[in-house]
């Protein structure tokens, strides 16, 4: 059966694709299953966040973890996202858009928010949290990371410590449903850290760049683009 629907125009939205497998065979018990399907869905969708591309608050969650050494939470999967629901809740009935989380063991290292990657600016040095297991390599994050590269930035991927946010000079979420988004404040033990938005920070040019390339307005040079006649 195919469902035929209306792509959003450009600049209102976007097609997402969502492939899945899940376990399909006749099976009741702790096993793997018999029998897998594999799916490609397709959605119009709009942005992420109820902010739109606007800057974001985000709040620190010390008590509940996304993922543990010798988990999921570098793998993406549904056991990485039931596990942030009440966390991500609490938050939005306080007025934040989502929660970021910290490592479980030391509670002090930075991981990433509930369904996207973090990136700090600090001068002209950039820093993401490195994927050592506990959190998701993203395909945007990748794509940032080029991106910055190539415009002349020092990109480290290694541990982000709770210090370095806090004193971050720009802090941006990248993810395939959230793209580029500035981060406009951060809570962390009842303190809110403000940082730069607006034209004139990295995320905006980033975002621009990236989007170009996505929808054709810049020479993709990456070999990321694919045409669909």
């Amino acid at each position: 059966r195919v469902r035929w629907f209306q792509v959003p125009p450009q600049g209102k939205g976007a097609l997402y694709l969502r492939p899945l497998l899940i376990g399909s065979g006749a099976i009741l018990g702790l096993a793997p299953a018999p029998e897998y399907t594999f799916m490609i869905y397709a959605a119009p969708v709009g942005t992420y966040f109820k902010e739109g591309m606007a800057a974001i608050n985000l709040l620190v969650e010390e008590e509940i973890h996304r993922a543990m050494p010798g988990g999921t939470g570098g793998v993406k999967t549904i056991s990485n996202y039931a596990p942030v629901l009440k966390a991500q809740m609490d938050a939005r009935s306080k007025g934040f858009a989502d929660v970021l989380y910290l490592d479980s063991v030391h509670k002090r290292y930075v991981e990433e928010a509930s369904s996207c990657n973090l990136f700090v600016v600090k001068g002209g040095a950039v820093a993401t949290p490195a994927t050592a297991g506990t959190i998701l390599p993203g395909v945007t994050r990748r794509s940032i990371i080029e991106l910055a590269r190539d415009s002349g930035y020092q990109v480290e991927e290694r541990l982000v410590s709770i210090d370095d946010l806090i004193s971050a000079d720009e802090v941006f979420c990248t993810g395939t449903a959230v793209g580029v988004t500035p981060v406009s404040t951060i809570t962390y033990q009842g303190t809110r850290y403000e940082f730069r938005t607006g034209e004139d920070t990295l995320s905006k040019k980033l975002y621009t760049t990236l989007t170009s390339i996505q929808m054709g307005l810049a020479e993709d040079k990456k070999g990321w683009t694919v045409a669909v006649d």
